[in-house]
């Protein structure tokens, strides 16, 4: 099928050109508000296992949506089609829809006063993470599985070496006159090797590196090994009994304790009285050692944006401070439902009510290495991996099946697993007692090394 005029005029300024279009129409069509999202990029990922490639895709995507307003009803509508009867269908529908739908008081975009865009260079985006060959990037996948198969004889298997890359570019328009544009690239690298020690008893772990540009990405060789040094530490493990002792959580298991806190200040939920933490704003809810930060200006950040998925600016917002609750974190609807004003954390797809989505979010980092962490616990637990959920979040009540490495004496003694971490949020927080100077982002949210007291190991 040729295409059309309208289809080739979709270059990186053309793609704002196009959005504008669509408000413009959506207004033209009776609309008392209008946005548009305009979405391209491409995507290439690999899986390598024993050696051979297992999977190979590469592909490349556009995609169109819009949200229009008829005073408080609201309709969204999305197309991959940007023929002219395309994207006459999708406006059409949107317009259609929003007619028919209920009211809601709290409907809209954000005022004009609060739109805008980061200016200069946030370093998010890089050409070389295409720049490879098909065949180095296959072979980037390949030398991480071999380094980790290589490292040792009791490593007899692999779940695969992988290499992804991706690049995208988004454009939003609004009918106050908003247009904003940005570009993202990234690139990741990552083994998953399969131990199994003399009874036969197997182990897996993994590790990846991750960046926004390929310069930036560690090397295949270096995350073969250390996903190997993971998947041996974790050989012979065995069960512990039930004690409450002191709880040393891995950076990247550290990350999901902080998601709770996040999905707590979450504006959908605390609206909905859906969190332990609604109504908490101003009190202390962890202890003096806790500062909380949701940023989404940091400089090549994973969650760096220069706008949110309304239009407003990212910024740095305090979620903790000292262990006081400082801010929830929300978008023009939640700010809307509890008289707050939004955190520029929107986000959406290209249809629907826009969500909620961290910036660049972390626990601040404190003073002490891990290992000067690990050496102030005769007994412990270091968590290296959680399974399954078991999170209420509305009592804050905590239960996850767990697996990682006891301490004994102030160092790392052997691998335990089959066990559980129980305890409720609102005290974890409160017992954080260490936290250590690892912090390293390996996406939009991220965490160093913390110590906990006060939970309970279930075992044997």
């Amino acid at each position: 099928m040729p295409q059309t005029e309208l289809e080739n005029t979709t270059s990186a300024t053309d793609l704002k050109e196009l959005a504008s279009d669509i408000v413009r129409r959506a207004m033209d069509g009776g609309a008392s508000a209008a946005e548009c999202v305009v979405r391209e990029g491409d995507e290439f990922s690999t899986l390598v296992r024993l050696g051979q490639v297992e999977t190979l895709k590469e592909s490349g995507s556009r995609s169109i949506g819009v949200r229009v307003f008829f005073g408080q009803r609201a309709a969204s509508t999305y197309s991959s089609d940007f023929s002219r009867d395309g994207l006459d269908r999708m406006l059409k529908s949107a317009l259609e829809l929003a007619k028919i739908t209920s009211e809601d008081p709290n409907a809209g975009i954000p005022d004009a006063s609060l739109l805008g865009s980061i200016s200069g260079d946030l370093d998010l985006y890089y050409d070389d993470v295409y720049s490879l060959p098909g065949e180095k990037r296959i072979e980037y996948a390949r030398r991480a599985e071999k380094t980790a198969l290589d490292f040792d004889a009791r490593i007899k298997n692999s779940d695969g070496g992988s290499f992804d890359a991706a690049t995208g570019h988004k454009v939003l328009a609004n009918s106050h006159g908003f247009v904003g544009e940005y570009r993202r690239s990234y690139c990741s690298v990552a083994a998953v090797p399969i131990a199994q020690s003399e009874d036969g008893a197997m182990q897996r772990d993994y590790w990846f590196s991750v960046a926004r540009s390929l310069g930036r990405l560690e090397s295949p060789e270096h995350v073969g090994k250390v996903a190997a040094e993971r998947t041996l530490r974790r050989l012979g493990a065995r069960k512990v009994k039930t004690a409450q002792v002191p709880i040393v959580f891995d950076p990247l298991v550290a990350a999901s304790i902080l998601e709770h806190i996040f999905e707590g200040v979450n504006g959908d939920s605390v609206y909905r009285g859906a969190s332990f933490l609604a109504g908490k704003l101003g009190q202390k809810i962890a202890g003096d050692n806790v500062n909380v930060i949701d940023d989404g200006t940091l400089r090549g950040g994973f969650g760096t944006s220069p706008f949110d998925g309304e239009g407003v600016p990212t910024r740095r917002t305090v979620v903790i401070e000292n262990g006081v609750l400082t801010s929830y974190l929300l978008n023009t609807y939640t700010a809307k439902k509890l008289g707050m004003q939004t955190t520029g954390n929107a986000s959406r797809g290209l249809a629907g009510t826009p969500g909620i989505g961290p910036g660049n979010y972390f626990l601040q980092a404190g003073s002490k290495t891990s290992r000067e962490i690990l050496a102030g616990i005769p007994n412990g637990l270091y968590v290296t991996e959680f399974l399954g959920h078991g999170v209420n979040l509305v009592t804050g009540d905590y239960s996850r099946g767990a697996s990682g490495l006891w301490i004994s004496g102030g160092e790392l003694a052997y691998p335990v697993e089959e066990i559980t971490v129980a305890g409720n949020l609102k005290e974890l927080f409160f017992n954080i007692s260490e936290i250590g100077n690892d912090l390293e982002f390996r996406g939009a949210v991220a965490a160093p090394t913390i110590r906990v007291d006060g939970l309970t190991v279930g075992g044997a």
